[in-house]
């Protein structure tokens, strides 16, 4: 399957067919990515999160019950996962100092993309879920501020990035830190949706 997006790639999971759809950062490239997946029964947003909880801690896997103003529907998952309302916004929440402002919301995390895709489930009619793996903490920073590097189009610079962590040890140490603890929370994420029921 070729589509205008970073990756769509269609399969079956527990007997049912699944289009796995990605193409970056904010809601407008979320909502190419549900265009791009064509018709379906309903849409999981899921991926990354910061937490605006203190009590959330890196790795833990939210159910979302709620994106902005959107209700989300609750699946079937493993009893470690927790439950609360997110947070999405089109830039990323850099500060330990922002997360504190936006913790008042009573939001327990924030994100990027699942506002697009509840707005495009709401019109289609259709149910939406929203699962995420935290990656940064409620009162950690992140290494650098990522909105500096987004282009015209909303995606990340990862040139741009790597140019404004080189010179900068610490900085490019924390970046890399980072990145680890990503890849990291992607595998529990995906071992934790297998099992999920939707």
């Amino acid at each position: 399957m070729r589509a205008p997006i970073d990756y769509l790639a269609e399969g079956q999971w527990a007997g049912r067919r699944v289009v796995l759809a990605a193409n970056g950062p904010g809601p407008k490239l979320a909502r190419e990515a549900v265009e791009a997946a064509g018709e379906v029964g309903a849409w999981v947003s899921t991926g990354y999160c910061g937490a605006l909880d203190a009590n959330l801690a890196v790795g833990d896997i939210l159910v979302g019950t709620a994106v902005n103003s959107w209700t989300a529907a609750v699946p079937e998952c493993p009893a470690r996962f927790l439950r609360g309302r997110i947070l999405s916004e089109d830039r990323v929440v850099s500060t330990a100092w922002e997360k504190r402002q936006l913790a008042a919301t009573g939001a327990a995390a924030v994100e990027m993309e699942a506002a697009g895709v509840a707005a495009a489930a709401q019109e289609q009619g259709l149910p939406f879920y929203c699962i995420r793996v935290v990656t940064d903490g409620a009162n950690e920073d992140m290494p650098m501020d990522f909105n500096r590097y987004r282009g015209p189009d909303g995606r990340f610079s990862r040139s741009r990035i790597a140019l404004a962590a080189i010179g900068r040890p610490k900085r490019l140490a924390a970046l890399i830190r980072f990145g680890r603890r990503c890849e990291e929370a992607s595998i529990q994420l995906g071992d934790g949706l297998a099992g999920c029921r939707f």
